[in-house]
């Protein structure tokens, strides 16, 4: 029995040692692979910090453009205005035409029989006038051939 003691001692020392051992190589193992997520997440706190820069470049191109298409949008909103006091400034002067054309028509239809009757009484002083001239041509013609012939 005094041999198995020592034995005995031997195998757990030897258990141990292997123990020890395993234990040593995973460790090991643990340390690389928490050096390679240590690498990772300092390379991704980097890309992180560019993402984060350039979001806030981004946002302050956005903040100025929409400041800028806001200041155009005022800016339309009077030229808008324009157009549409321009059309009914438009629409007034059609309206304006519009009557002056129906009172210039409405005035013609009136004065259309008046001015017939002037053209006609205007061609029966012409003719009048005409047939005295001749008349009076035939007169002085007739009134000369008798002054001839009363030289004679």
């Amino acid at each position: 029995m005094n041999i198995l003691i020592p034995i005995s001692v031997l195998i757990i020392a030897l258990a141990f040692v292997v123990l020890v051992i395993f234990l040593a190589r995973t460790l090991k193992s643990l340390t690389v692979t928490l050096d390679n997520v240590a690498k990772t997440v300092d390379g991704l706190e980097t890309q992180l910090n560019g993402v984060t820069s350039e979001t806030a470049q981004l946002l302050h191109k956005t903040n100025k453009l929409a400041e800028d298409v806001q200041t155009k949008a005022a800016s339309l909103n009077t030229v808008f205005s324009a157009v549409q006091d321009l059309g009914s400034s438009i629409h007034n002067v059609n309206e304006s035409v519009r009557k002056v054309t129906e009172k210039i028509t409405t005035g013609a239809e009136r004065q259309s029989e008046n001015i017939s009757q002037a053209v006609q009484w205007g061609n029966v002083a012409i003719n009048l006038w005409e047939k005295w001239k001749i008349k009076k041509a035939g007169v002085d013609s007739t009134q000369q051939t008798s002054q001839r012939r009363q030289y004679q």
